[in-house]
């Protein structure tokens, strides 16, 4: 699961329209997807887990949050 480098759900909310700032954790390989829906976690994917999303991105751009 990727994890989004927001303290909150409603900061990631804030950022529609802008390009998601993220970092990998998977060891399978690349979870990031220039187009298309994939979760998210936040703050911290190892020790930290506060919230969990839904991001659909579209041309590198965050379209919606669930």
């Amino acid at each position: 699961m990727l994890q989004a480098s927001y303290k909150t759900k409603k900061d990631l909310k804030a950022v529609i329209g802008q390009p998601l700032r993220y970092l990998e954790t998977s060891l399978f390989g690349p979870e990031y997807r220039e187009n298309g829906s994939f979760p998210v976690v936040g703050p911290c994917a190892y020790t930290n887990r506060k919230w969990y999303a839904t991001v659909s991105m579209e041309n590198n751009i965050i379209k919606k949050v669930k």
